[in-house]
C-alpha cells in the first residue's frame, strides 16, 4: 500500500493547490508599495507640502550674472527692496517650465514682480525659449552652477518662491503653477506676505 506524502511537512497546503505561504510575502510586499504610491498621487495637495526649512527665513545670498548683457543681474538685494515679489526658478531644458507660462504671464499682468533665476542652462537655450514662450521677468539671474538653487533648497524645475518686502520667504511652490493655483496658492501667500511686511 502506498503512502501519500505528507503535504504539510513540505510547507504546502492541504487544499493541494501547491501554493507555498512564503510565496505570498513579497506579492504582497509589492502591492502594498504600489499601493502607498497610488495614496500619494491622490492627495489633496497635489504633493505641493514638500518641506522647507526656509519658510520664515531671510532668502538665502546669491549674486548671478544677468541673462543679457547689459542688463542688471539678479541677487538677494533686489528682494530686499520694498514690495511682495515672486523668484522662478527655470531651464530651456524643463518640459514642465512651459506648463506654467501663461501662468506667469497673467501674475505678471496683475502687477505682481517675478524675477527668476535661470537653471544651469545655456544663455542660447534660455533666450530661445523666452522667444518661443514669453518673458514675464524682470529681472533674470543665471545660476550656471546650480548653487543658489541648491541653497534654496529647489526639488526640481520650476519651482516658485513668494518673498515679502524684507527678503524672507513666505511660500514655496514645488513645481508648475497651473491650474487653480493662483487662485489658491499663489495669491493667498502674497496676502501673507503684504500683510507681514
Amino acid at each position: 500500500m502506498s503512502e501519500k506524502p505528507d503535504e504539510a511537512a513540505d510547507g504546502q497546503t492541504d487544499s493541494g493547490g501547491g501554493l507555498r505561504l512564503w510565496m505570498l510575502v513579497p506579492a504582497l510586499g509589492a502591492a502594498a508599495v504600489v499601493a502607498v504610491f497610488l495614496l500619494g498621487l491622490e492627495r489633496d495637495d497635489g504633493g505641493r507640502n514638500l518641506p522647507s526649512t526656509l519658510i520664515g527665513k531671510p532668502a538665502p545670498e546669491f549674486a548671478l550674472d544677468p541673462l543679457y548683457p547689459g542688463q542688471p543681474g539678479f541677487s538677494t538685494a533686489d528682494l530686499k527692496t520694498p514690495g511682495v515679489k515672486l523668484v522662478n526658478f527655470w531651464a530651456s531644458w524643463c518640459v514642465s517650465c512651459r506648463v506654467e507660462v501663461a501662468q506667469l504671464e497673467q501674475l505678471h499682468k496683475m502687477g505682481i514682480t517675478i524675477n527668476s533665476i535661470d537653471f544651469k542652462d545655456t544663455p542660447e537655450a534660455a533666450d530661445r525659449f523666452l522667444a518661443e514662450f514669453g518673458n514675464p521677468y524682470t529681472l533674470i539671474g543665471v545660476d550656471k552652477t546650480g548653487r543658489t538653487g541648491i541653497d534654496f533648497g529647489v526639488y526640481g524645475m520650476p519651482e516658485t518662491f513668494v518673498i515679502d518686502g524684507q527678503g524672507r520667504i513666505v511660500y514655496r511652490h514645488p513645481g508648475p503653477i497651473q491650474g487653480d493655483d493662483i487662485q489658491e496658492r499663489i495669491l493667498p501667500a502674497i496676502e501673507r506676505a503684504r500683510a507681514g511686511s
